[in-house]
C-alpha cells in the first residue's frame, strides 16, 4: 500500500428538491434510508473514507438545498469542488430538464480553472418506482453531449447502483485532484453542523 497521505475530495450533489440527494448520500455513507421527507436547509455534508486503488481517499460529500431561495449560497459551497454530481428523479421529467441549469449555475459559481475538465456524474434516481418519465436513451444522450459524462440509474431506497456510482465519483474526483497537482490533504470550506439541517427523500 502506498504511504502517500490521505486525500480529501470535495463532492457537490445538485438537483431539484425531492429528487433524493440526501437519501443517496445517507445510503452511501450510513447505509440508511427513510421514507420521511424533510427538505435540506442550506447545505450539509458527510465524510466517508474509501480506497481507490492504492489511495486512501476521504470524500467530503456536500448535500445542497434544491429550493431556489438557497441557490445564492452556491459560491461558498461550490468553490474548490473536485466533482459535481447532478441528480434527477426518473419519474419527473422537469427534474431532468433542470439539470442543464444546475450544471451551468455550478460552473458559473464554482469558477473552476479548467471548466471543461471538471468532472460531472449524473444519477437518475428512484428507479425502484414503476412510473417512468425520462427514457434511458434520452438521459444517456444528454450525458454523451456533455463530454461523455458518466451516467448511473440509482435507487437510494433499494441501494441500487449507489456504491458503483460513488466509486465512479471518487475516481473522477481523485483524477481531477491529481491533475491539478494538489497532493496530500486539501482544506475546504466547512459548516458548523449545529447551523445546518438535513433532510431525506427517496
Amino acid at each position: 500500500m502506498s504511504s502517500r497521505r490521505n486525500v480529501l475530495l470535495k463532492v457537490i450533489i445538485l438537483g431539484d428538491s425531492g429528487v433524493g440527494k440526501t437519501s443517496l448520500m445517507n445510503q452511501y455513507v450510513k447505509k440508511k434510508f427513510t421514507n420521511k421527507y424533510k427538505a435540506t436547509i442550506g447545505a450539509d455534508f458527510l465524510n466517508k473514507e474509501v480506497m481507490i486503488d492504492d489511495r486512501l481517499v476521504t470524500l467530503q460529500i456536500w448535500d445542497t438545498a434544491g429550493q431556489e431561495r438557497f441557490q445564492s449560497l452556491g459560491v461558498a459551497f461550490y468553490r474548490g469542488a473536485d466533482c459535481c454530481v447532478l441528480v434527477y428523479d426518473v419519474t419527473q421529467p422537469n427534474s431532468f430538464k433542470n439539470l442543464e441549469s444546475w450544471r451551468d449555475d455550478f460552473l458559473i459559481q464554482a469558477s473552476p480553472r479548467y471548466p471543461e475538465k471538471l468532472p460531472f456524474v449524473v444519477l437518475g434516481n428512484k428507479v425502484d418506482l414503476d412510473t417512468r418519465g425520462v427514457p434511458i436513451r434520452r438521459a444517456q444522450a444528454w450525458c454523451d453531449s456533455k463530454n461523455n459524462t458518466p451516467y448511473f440509474e440509482t435507487s437510494a431506497k433499494e441501494a441500487i447502483n449507489v456504491e458503483q456510482a460513488f466509486e465512479a465519483i471518487a475516481r473522477n474526483a481523485l483524477e481531477q485532484e491529481e491533475a491539478n497537482g494538489n497532493i496530500g490533504v486539501t482544506s475546504h470550506v466547512e459548516l458548523e453542523h449545529g447551523k445546518t439541517k438535513s433532510g431525506c427523500c427517496s
